[in-house]
């Protein structure tokens, strides 16, 4: 029965039935970055153009290559958004018009606030031979478009264990862990992570649209 808008079912197998027509399944599409980095794109495709104020999603490897030929992106510019990388494995060096230098180490966040605009590059030291991250950008309401740029670096995230699973709350709040990571909108971005197979059920903002992404 129904109340509330809430439905009531009466076991888990129309529970699974009324929950999947809610859910979609897209591929992922190749694409080149920097000088031939190939990544994977979730987002934007023909099938999601957005999730909530995430309208972009790439997945870089895991990837291992000779030292000096790791990523390597350009100075390129960026308005009206938020970009945000999560970094695996690896590191990875990030500058941008405004001075910044900072390197990306694995469990740390960059998020750099375009507003009315900044340009940035991404390179790997020539060091590295690894590289394992995934980079979100962020649709700045309409009210922030045309802020000041920033950079922020994040060193440090709550992370909470449960079910042999590892949650690190990127942005937002979830198991009452809250990112510091600042955004302009309500969002959520967790990391999962086991060692070995298991089960747990998440409670979910039935207001909120989710994504998941095995990386």
């Amino acid at each position: 029965m129904s109340n509330n808008n809430y439905t009531e079912l009466s076991d888990s197998d129309d529970c699974e039935k009324y929950i999947s027509q809610f859910i979609q399944d897209f591929p992922l599409r190749s694409a080149e970055i920097g000088q031939g980095t190939v990544i994977k794109r979730a987002l934007p495709s023909r099938h999601k153009r957005m999730i909530g104020a995430w309208c972009f999603l790439d997945h870089a490897g895991p990837a291992v290559f000779p030292q000096g030929d790791g990523l390597d992106v350009g100075p390129h510019p960026h308005i009206g958004l938020q970009t945000f990388t999560w970094m695996i494995e690896g590191s990875m060096m990030h500058t941008d018009s405004l001075g910044s230098r900072q390197l990306i180490r694995p469990g740390q966040v960059n998020l750099m606030t375009a507003g009315y605009g900044i340009a940035h590059a991404e390179v790997a030291p020539e060091t590295e031979t690894h590289l394992h991250a995934a980079q979100l950008w962020i649709a700045l309401p309409d009210d922030k478009i045309n802020i000041a740029p920033r950079f922020e670096h994040y060193p440090e995230l709550p992370a909470v264990s449960r079910d042999g699973i590892d949650f690190t709350v990127l942005v937002g709040e979830f198991l009452s862990a809250k990112s510091p990571v600042a955004v302009h909108s309500a969002l959520l971005g967790v990391d999962l992570q086991a060692a070995q197979s298991t089960r747990t059920r998440l409670s979910l903002n039935p207001k909120f649209e989710y994504g998941f992404m095995a990386l």
